[in-house]
């Protein structure tokens, strides 16, 4: 009978803690999508509902007028465009080479592991900074160029890691059995190892893929010419300047009246961050399993 009661108990205070981990996770949930909302609303909104004080949960006066003045500037079409350039390949260099660095990693037998791997993870903690960087990238001529974006981030210690350390799980046998029948490093690599990391291939290549979306500093520090700038770095400008400038700058048409420089940040994130939104559908699968088997330990 106690047993029964003390039972009885816990499954009370069990559905209590379930009602207040519920009640906290979906008001800090709630916390962290409102200012997606509001972005979205204020992108959608015309000049007199952006300027409505209050919550901004939906337009009520739907007006595309801001999306229109952001996609017809070519700068912000040709910052897009360099943008998904720097993104897609950067993220397959990432990959390919990330592969090519972590297999041999993996293997016991590679001379001298130990010591590569502390040389890998020292400089984890110790770099150059931005000045030796920045003169490194001007005495190899890659000033104004797409290279200069790529070429720093196309291989990190930590990609390398997580990447070995899935190499590890898959069992040797397989090698072993690959070997036997004639196969190559390469092939073993390319045939066995790489369809059976496609979860930490996504993991990496998201990660990635994000990290060279977002970037916008060395953007700043090694793109000089507009053209050549990425998407990034425009909304960088849009965000701190006032709507005085970005019309001297020609980023709005001043005779449009339906528009706010508050609505012409929103949409101009909106376009920012949405190409990130439709890929990580297509990866979430993958992430978790990527993440904890990537993380396993020797």
């Amino acid at each position: 009978h106690l047993v029964g009661r003390a039972m009885i108990r816990r499954t009370r205070g069990e559905r209590i803690f379930n009602i207040c981990n519920v009640t906290v996770l979906g008001v800090v949930a709630l916390m962290a999508l409102y200012p997606f909302v509001y972005t979205i609303s204020m992108s959608l909104s015309s000049a007199a509902e952006a300027m409505r004080s209050g919550l901004h949960l939906y337009p009520r006066d739907i007006s595309l007028t801001s999306f229109e003045m952001v996609l017809a500037n070519p700068d912000i079409v040709s910052g897009f465009i360099n943008s998904i350039l720097r993104t897609v390949s950067g993220t397959a260099l990432t990959l390919f080479f990330t592969c090519l660095t972590a297999y041999p990693l993996a293997r016991k037998e590679l001379p001298h592991r130990g010591a590569l791997l502390f040389l890998i993870l020292f400089t984890m903690i110790f770099s150059g900074g931005i000045v030796p960087n920045y003169l490194l990238i001007k005495n190899i001529g890659l000033i104004d160029s797409i290279w200069a974006l790529i070429l720093p981030h196309m291989l990190t210690a930590f990609n390398v890691i997580v990447m070995k350390n899935f190499f590890q799980s898959i069992p040797e046998s397989l090698a072993e059995s690959a070997k036997i029948d004639g196969a190559s490093e390469i092939n073993i690599l390319a045939r066995i190892y790489v369809p059976l990391s496609k979860p930490v291939l996504a993991t990496v290549g998201l990660w990635t893929a994000v990290s060279h979306w977002n970037q916008w500093f060395d953007a700043m520090l090694y793109i000089t010419n507009d053209e050549n700038q990425v998407l990034q770095t425009f909304l960088q400008r849009i965000v701190i300047e006032s709507s005085v400038e970005m019309i001297e700058q020609g980023l709005v048409d001043p005779n449009v009246t339906q528009f706010t420089p508050e609505t012409i940040k929103a949409a101009t994130v909106v376009v920012t961050v949405l190409p990130m939104l439709l890929i990580y559908p297509f990866v979430q699968k993958y992430f978790v399993k990527g993440i904890m088997l990537g993380g396993v330990k020797e």
